[in-house]
């Protein structure tokens, strides 16, 4: 918060540098033809499109003029296809109740999704594991592709497009922030000049653009981030036999974690991260080498080691003895048979997060406020909880009668998923940062860690409750 720029609350002009270069200067004199909407929400993915569905189905916002911007065209799948998309999302509970509070999660759990009830993650190095279920076994998240949530978003869109305007293939190219309130000739709005040149007002703008968020930038809103040594290969596995499949399977290889996901019987979703030679190698791999490699990721004990091998069994033999109820047992994955044709592609990975969320008239959600690697698999989930946070402080200042453009309860958001957020993208870094190792100290140290919280179950309850939200 020290790092907030002299003016930015009271609403006063930004100088050039501070507003970036998407920012025009001129300056708007008076009252113009614009059409002026209580919300704009620029960004229509996942966290964008939610973001507007919320709002047009609150019963608060009844009476608001809701604008969301999407720079592509529709996305309307028609029948959902047979071969499953090689891009996931992990939802957590939270993120269900979240869908489920404007009917997206019924248009999902009509299309296709996969629950998962326990996650096993483990070493490579040691015998180390941590299991995460709960006693009587309910879902835990659900796996789901990112297309199905589209379609589900974009169906609840034409339920309230009475309430929500959306205009496709419509980018903002530039922002112009309101002059302060007391000068007779400005206009307290925040206006919004489109690719086609025609412009409009807003009096909230939501930046749900993305982690190079032109928005973001527009304000002049520092960010801090950096890319990761490692790229992601994401791809759609067939098992070798039918399971139950209702465990999502996570292993910190040296390189990088490597996690199976549930998507049917008999079909799995992988991320693997590692470093970007690897991952060019693996995608660039026929499919019988890239099947290989997976399953030896999974399998292999090559990276153990006789000390730590002998040390872990220490310290396990020091937990039973400590703590002798039973303790979660190892768990095999499934192994992999073969993968969809051309399913295996690679990103980059990086981390990121907005020194601000919020400026008078502005709110950032999503990954234009924040980036994370994929290892915890809260990525999206993050981006909902900023939605359920924001809506819920915009509930109250509409209920109240108040300007949805006001500090005075932007902030309590920013507060909220700051908090939150924070402790969230820290831990994320510092697992990322120990696992990338096999130095023996380390990998001692996150043997210990692994094992002893493994065996404290309250321990291990408020992981899953914070993770869940």
């Amino acid at each position: 918060m020290a790092a907030r720029l002299a003016g930015s609350r009271s609403g006063t002009a930004l100088s050039a540098a501070q507003r970036g270069p998407l920012v025009s200067c001129r300056r708007w004199a008076g009252a113009t033809a614009d059409t002026v909407y209580d919300v704009v929400v620029s960004g229509g993915g996942m966290v964008g499109a939610a973001m507007a569905c919320a709002l047009g189905h609150d019963i608060h916002f009844g009476d608001k003029k809701i604008l969301l911007l999407e720079a592509g065209p529709k996305k309307v799948l028609g029948k959902l296809p047979e071969t499953y998309s090689n891009r996931v999302s992990s939802i957590s509970p939270g993120s269900a109740t979240l869908l489920s509070s404007f009917g997206a999660w019924d248009h999902i759990c009509n299309m296709r999704y996969r629950a998962f009830r326990r996650m096993q993650v483990w070493d490579a190095c040691s015998e180390a594991l941590i299991m995460f279920d709960k006693d009587n076994l309910d879902d835990m998240g659900y796996i789901v592709e990112n297309d199905v949530i589209m379609q589900a978003l974009t169906k609840q869109l034409e339920a309230v497009s009475d309430r929500v305007t959306v205009l496709y293939k419509s980018k903002a190219v530039s922002y112009t922030w309101p002059y302060p309130f007391s000068m007779a000739d400005s206009s307290p709005w925040v206006h919004i000049t489109l690719g086609d040149g025609s412009t409009l007002q807003t009096k909230l703008l939501i930046g749900a653009d993305g982690h190079n968020s032109g928005v973001r930038q527009a304000a002049g809103i520092r960010d801090v981030s950096w890319n990761y040594d490692q790229s992601a290969v994401v791809a759609t596995l067939h098992l070798s036999e039918p399971t139950e499949n209702n465990v999502a399977w996570q292993r910190f290889l040296p390189s990088g974690p490597i996690a199976l996901l549930p998507l049917s019987d008999t079909l799995s979703s992988l991320v693997w991260s590692t470093s970007h030679e690897h991952a060019a190698e693996l995608v660039s791999m026929d499919e019988e080498k890239f099947v290989d490699a997976i399953n030896s990721a999974f399998w292999s004990d090559a990276n153990h080691t006789d000390l730590v091998d002998s040390a872990s069994s220490v310290l396990h033999y020091v937990v039973s003895i400590l703590k002798p109820t039973k303790v979660s047992a190892r768990q095999l994955p499934p192994s992999v048979a073969k993968v969809d044709a051309k399913s295996q592609v690679l990103f980059p990975l990086g981390l990121g997060h907005a020194a601000e969320y919020v400026r008078p008239r502005l709110a950032l959600i999503g990954d234009a406020a924040h980036r994370v690697h994929p290892l915890a698999g809260q990525g999206v989930n993050m981006g909902f909880g900023d939605i359920s946070s924001l809506v819920h402080h915009l509930r109250t200042a509409a209920f109240n009668g108040k300007d949805l453009g006001s500090m005075s309860h932007l902030t309590g958001y920013e507060t909220d998923r700051q908090r939150h957020n924070t402790a969230l993208l820290a831990a994320t870094d510092l697992l990322k940062r120990l696992y990338s190792t096999s130095a023996t100290p380390l990998v001692l140290l996150r043997t210990w860690g692994l094992q002893a919280t493994n065996a404290v179950s309250p321990l291990k309850e408020q992981i899953m409750a914070f993770a869940s939200k």
